[in-house]
């Protein structure tokens, strides 16, 4: 069993569609909002039923602020590579840092050679790849004296000028799956991107065995290299194959696959909000718990197969995504209504090695941190008097919590944290409406979508989705919240009171920028009337997320969930 220790990461794998373009964009925008790790889209330059990936790129990083952004696989042949260096550089300026680069040497040669590209054998197009590298990577080395200087054989690029420096290092993931590919990826790459359906059972393990073996050739770490995986499945009631079945059985194969396989990040194909949904709020924070459950009790007690293949460097801290593809160093996904079929024998079907239940982690002390308040205030209105509200028990300091206990209070956090988010781009949807770049109709459709309008408010909301975490995963009947702290502390019953009521007013605050979305368009000047509404909604919001925390998060942690 191989365990890298990269922390985890979680994406989505969008369609680039080019039918409905303001879809495919909002797809991304949810991956922020849901605050998963990364998005990513497939490239197929020849394909005119897609967007370009490169400016599709572009405008979600300008409509973003926090999820990482990857080709998912850039199409070398069609991507001269030292125009692609400045291009990447020059993204990952703008964006502040949250650029990665998925590369692949290239699949579907009919549709490369139509668009102008040349024709390669599979050893070329590795070859081609690696000189591609070394472009990309002079490129940026800015630190460097003298020009970019590659006299190979497919990419020859003698005296250009160095720069500029992205912000941070771009790492480089390869969609690879034969011998050559994975070879050039222990020896120079920062990630492999394979796709689960394009992998035969044993095919996680003997690639992983090629890649280190190429790494310690090189001089390398293996755990230089991240492991990344392209998945896709199907939620379902009863288990009915890999990634078939309920949300705990999902996160009990891929905390499995991390385990046991070394894969650290994990991004979901669809362009299903409500997969998405499910995803984030029922599998990711699943596979966060057990691989930490496990990997502290291995920590705890090490033993031979407790041993990772090294130390993770530095370039396996980041976060990170991946994207694979069919043939060696190909596309991820293969293009719609294109010939191309996975290579010989490959199946869907992951390889042998699902988690099984994993140990419970030794008790510690509470370290969940809620969010304080920063006492910004945009409007001068109040909804409520925050001087009134009352405050829970003191927390014993000598209980300890262990991690499934601060599991269930850090998850408040986390969904508050996509509220926030939210907030964000609901700022932003104003900023565009006064910019007139966006109808108030469109940012209506928008706000409708989020889950600070679909759902219950914010304890609601958390409730919710953990709710649906816990009854899939331990098995247990989904029970409200309130009426268990309730029961569980009555001291906490002031504090529950209050919260109820806030609950209600700021329903009654998001109805007021609804109507203020609508007044905007029939009255001469409304945009003063929507900013001020949207104004003490984030007031109001971000007071009433600061107290919940501050109250409950102990509680949580202490009383649990059921």
């Amino acid at each position: 069993m191989t365990d890298y220790l990269h922390p985890l990461a979680f994406g989505t794998f969008v369609t680039p569609s080019a039918a409905d373009p303001r879809r495919t964009v909002e797809l991304a925008v949810l991956t922020e909002q849901l605050g998963l790790d990364l998005v990513t889209f497939q490239d197929h330059p020849y394909q005119p039923a897609f967007l370009d990936t490169w400016t599709l790129l572009s405008w979600v990083a300008a409509r973003t602020q926090t999820v990482r952004l990857a080709p998912n696989v850039l199409n070398l042949p069609l991507r001269p590579p030292a125009v692609l260096a400045r291009s990447v550089a020059s993204l990952d300026l703008l964006s502040g840092g949250r650029v990665e680069l998925g590369l692949g040497a290239g699949a579907f040669w009919d549709g490369i050679e139509a668009m102008g590209g040349g024709r390669l054998s599979a050893g070329e197009a590795v070859q081609a790849l690696a000189e591609g590298i070394d472009v990309l990577r002079q490129t940026w080395d800015t630190g460097t004296r003298g020009g970019v200087r590659v006299a190979g054989r497919h990419h020859r690029v003698l005296g250009a000028k160095r720069g500029p420096a992205p912000a941070h290092d771009v790492e480089l993931w390869l969609g690879a799956y034969r011998p050559r590919m994975l070879a050039l990826t222990g020896q120079r790459a920062d990630g492999w991107l394979p796709s689960l359906g394009y992998l035969q059972p044993g095919d996680l393990e003997s690639g992983n065995a090629r890649i280190d073996d190429a790494a310690a050739a090189a001089g390398r770490s293996p755990a230089d290299v991240r492991r990344l995986l392209n998945i896709n499945g199907t939620f379902a009631a009863g288990g009915r194959g890999p990634l078939q079945g309920p949300p705990a059985q999902w996160a009990e194969e891929l905390a499995g696959w991390t385990l046991d396989q070394g894969v650290s990040v994990f991004i979901l194909s669809g362009d299903d909000p409500d997969l998405f949904r499910r995803w984030a709020g029922e599998v990711v924070p699943a596979v966060r718990e057990i691989v930490d459950a496990e990997r502290a009790a291995r920590a705890a007690d090490p033993g031979p197969a407790s041993t990772p293949a090294s130390t993770p460097t530095s370039a396996a801290t980041s976060t990170a995504t991946s994207t694979p593809a069919p043939a060696a160093g190909s596309p991820a996904q293969p293009a719609a209504g294109s010939p191309a079929q996975p290579p010989a024998g490959s199946t869907a079907q992951p390889p042998a090695g699902s988690a099984t239940a994993r140990p419970a982690v030794a008790r510690a002390g509470f370290a969940v941190t809620p969010t304080p308040d920063d006492g910004v205030r945009r409007s001068n209105r109040r909804v409520w008097d925050e001087t009134e509200r009352p405050t829970g028990p003191a927390p014993d300091p000598d209980r300890t919590y262990t991690a499934h206990d601060q599991a269930t209070a850090q998850h408040l956090v986390d969904v508050h944290d996509g509220l926030r988010a939210e907030l964000a781009q609901l700022y932003d949807l104003v900023d565009q409406v006064a910019a007139g770049t966006l109808d108030a109709g469109a940012a209506r459709s928008h706000i409708n979508t989020m889950t600070l309008r679909q759902n219950k408010w914010t304890l609601g909301t958390y409730c919710e989705s953990y709710c649906r975490i816990v009854t899939t995963h331990h098995t247990i009947e989904d029970r409200s919240m309130f009426p268990h702290l309730r029961a569980g502390d009555p001291r906490l019953g002031p504090v529950i009171d209050r919260l109820e009521v806030e609950h209600h007013a700021i329903h009654d605050v998001l109805e007021a920028v609804d109507r203020a979305l609508v007044d905007f368009v029939s009255v001469p000047d409304g945009m003063p009337g929507l900013r001020a509404a949207v104004d003490l909604l984030g007031d109001t919001l971000l007071s009433h997320l600061a107290y919940e925390e501050r109250e409950l998060v102990e509680p949580l942690a202490r009383l649990g969930m059921y």
